[in-house]
């Protein structure tokens, strides 16, 4: 890009997208290196617990759903994880193999089966993620009270925008230049 002789050199930005809201660009940098941490968190953890980051998913989403007293059915994690029937009957297999998971009769639908964890994988997830969780509970302590609230309500829409984003459009080729 050529500077223009007569304005000097143009000035760097602060932001890709937010140029001169410094304080805003702060609070996505923040949000950003949680989502960063969070996901590289989920990484290490399904590592060690020797499963994949999808594995991982299934076992939270399905642990989550007994805590709220729900059962998940097959169809329904494979809708949660957004994969193929087949996909979902490999990860279950795999979870039951290594003793997370039990597949058992639906309680009202006798031709159906639902999955539930197993106390094994109650223990590994409680005993992994113990110390990590009273952390984030003193830390949430840390916020001011009166904070809490505008935290609270910038999270939720965050959460809010990025579940309801929809698929950018295509990017569009380049126009051809002259002489091409």
């Amino acid at each position: 890009m050529a500077d223009n002789p007569s304005s000097g050199p143009t000035p760097p930005r602060s932001s890709y997208w937010y140029d001169g809201e410094a304080a805003v660009v702060e609070m996505l940098a923040a949000l950003r290196a949680f989502r960063r941490a969070d996901q590289e968190m989920r990484r290490r953890m399904s590592a060690d617990m020797d499963m994949n980051v999808t594995d991982m998913q299934a076992l939270q989403f399905i642990i989550a759903a007994e805590g709220q007293g729900r059962t998940v059915a097959p169809r329904d994690l494979a809708a949660h994880l957004r994969i193929s029937t087949a996909s979902t009957t490999k990860l279950l297999d795999r979870l039951t193999a290594s003793g997370h998971l039990e597949r058992t009769p639906h309680p009202t639908d006798r031709r159906s089966l639902i999955v539930v964890p197993t106390e094994h994988a109650h223990r590994e997830v409680r005993d992994r993620l113990a110390r990590m969780h009273e952390r984030m509970r003193e830390i949430a302590r840390a916020v001011p009270e009166p904070a809490r609230p505008a935290v609270v309500t910038f999270l939720r829409d965050m959460a809010r925008e990025l579940d309801e984003a929809g698929s950018p459009a295509p990017l569009t080729p380049r126009p051809p230049t002259s002489g091409s």
